[in-house]
């Protein structure tokens, strides 16, 4: 595998979702749900949305647009 830009945002999508509950946390084999480090997660996703505007190739932008959309309707899901 080669380190580029999509794999970073989906290693972050991953943890995301990791916290969320939604997969096993690989260290521990259990599914557990932490919001708190769900919204720390989305929030670095945010973060690189705001600070790579306008320097991504088209698909790491619409990759990470429809990453954020999906995680943070799953969040609000998970947090009623």
């Amino acid at each position: 595998m080669q380190a580029s830009f999509t794999v970073l945002i989906v290693s972050l999508a991953t943890q995301a979702a990791v916290a969320l509950g939604e997969a096993p946390n690989p260290l521990t084999g259990k599914t557990e749900t932490n919001l708190g480090e769900a919204r720390f997660h989305i929030d670095l996703l945010e973060i690189l949305e705001a600070k790579t505007r306008g320097n991504l190739t088209p698909e790491e932008a619409r990759t990470l647009e429809h990453l954020l959309f999906d995680l943070r309707m799953r969040f609000v899901e998970r947090s009623k």
